[in-house]
């Protein structure tokens, strides 16, 4: 019995910490790390990785907990279908006002085109969930996966073992889902699938 919810503890902790939020900034980190756009001074790199962790990460965590916690409802609660419509308006809504704020302050477009895929994973997620409850936890890490391979393209580098990485990561971050009975096999791997086309095709031709 300990055994079983030491387990259960570890898949809450990796759903905590791998949340379907992070793919713009994981990804705009790799573009600060590996392209020309390392040369860009480093108070302008932080300035856009703080705008875009306050308004895909810090805002949609902050007001769906808000929100949670004023319906009364638990994680679990709110991952049945129904529920799962309003996380993902406030989370595109979120993402539309990060978008703004990019273009207000006139960021290049190549780095806009990472929050603009993973909008996209938010939108195609959502329409999806009106019929099938999908998974966004793995759609983020698909969404990861994505960018890295259009990355690699554009600036030609290895990307092997930082595949590898993400791969195992999402293998982990699945099986927590499924061990928390959040979603079956087959829309873990749904949600990644979505998540890697999205960001590779948003990426490369936005």
């Amino acid at each position: 019995m300990t055994r079983e919810k030491n387990i259960i503890y570890a898949a809450r902790l990796v759903s905590l910490i791998f949340t379907p939020f992070y793919l713009p900034l994981v990804g705009l980190i790799a573009l600060f790390t590996f392209s020309y756009l390392n040369l860009l001074p480093l108070a302008y790199r932080l300035l856009v990785l703080a705008i875009v962790y306050v308004f895909t990460i810090l805002l949609p965590t902050l007001i769906i907990h808000l929100y949670r916690s004023a319906q009364g409802w638990t994680l679990i609660e709110l991952g049945q279908k129904r529920r799962r419509m309003v996380p993902y308006g406030i989370s595109i809504v979120c993402y539309g006002a990060c978008l703004w704020t990019l273009d207000i302050i006139h960021i290049y477009h190549f780095v806009s085109s990472i929050v603009i895929a993973a909008l996209c994973i938010q939108i195609i997620c959502a329409i999806i969930n009106v019929w099938w409850k999908i998974s966004t936890h793995t759609a983020g890490i698909g969404g990861v996966a994505g960018a890295l391979f259009v990355f690699a393209e554009y600036f030609a580098f290895n990307p092997v073992w930082w595949l590898c990485l993400v791969l195992i990561l999402a293998g982990i971050l699945g099986s927590a889902r499924i061990i928390l009975r959040q979603h079956s096999l087959s829309q873990v791997v749904t949600g990644f699938l979505v998540g890697f086309l999205c960001a590779a095709t948003g990426i490369l031709f936005l």
